[in-house]
């Protein structure tokens, strides 16, 4: 039974400042393009940003409302919109965040990390053809025959008597 399990990372919270909190950080990272937060905290708005910003690519009435429901800020949301409008993560079909790890704080030894939005263009990774290779045909195994080397006659005396005398 899943009595009282609800989805998701509570984050030591009740569920309404949970929300509150998540909602806060994503409007800070979408306007600042990076934060200093908790690791937790960062992987558990990791996926709202991504929605948001697949949103933004989409570019319609509706996902700019979903976005607005979830960021929270008008001004916020318009400003993604347009950067995803020029184009920024055209090349991009997911992962749009970064979180790079600081260490751990001093007074509680809580994980701190900073989630970043990725502007850098993808490498694409170099597509190497693969050609079939042809069977070959499978051949009897060769038996090694012994071969007897015999010492060769004297040469300049064969070659005497193929000279024909005169």
């Amino acid at each position: 039974m899943r009595h009282n399990k609800k989805r998701g990372m509570k984050l030591g919270t009740d569920a309404s400042h949970t929300k509150a909190m998540k909602k806060s950080l994503i409007c800070a990272l979408l306007a600042n393009d990076r934060i200093k937060t908790l690791d937790q905290r960062a992987k558990a708005i990791r996926p709202d940003v991504d929605k948001v910003i697949t949103w933004a690519k989409k570019g319609d009435v509706a996902s700019r409302r979903l976005a607005i429901a979830k960021v929270g800020d008008k001004e916020v949301v318009r400003e993604v919109f347009d950067r995803a409008a020029q184009g920024q993560w055209d090349d991009r079909n997911g992962g749009y965040t970064r979180i790079m790890k600081l260490g751990p704080r001093k007074g509680d030894g809580a994980e701190v990390v900073i989630i970043e939005l990725v502007t850098e263009p993808v490498a694409k990774k170099p597509v190497s053809k693969v050609t079939k290779v042809e069977e070959t045909p499978k051949a009897e195994p060769v038996v090694e025959e012994a071969v007897v080397e015999e010492a060769p006659a004297e040469e300049p005396a064969a070659e005497a008597e193929e000279t024909p005398a005169e």
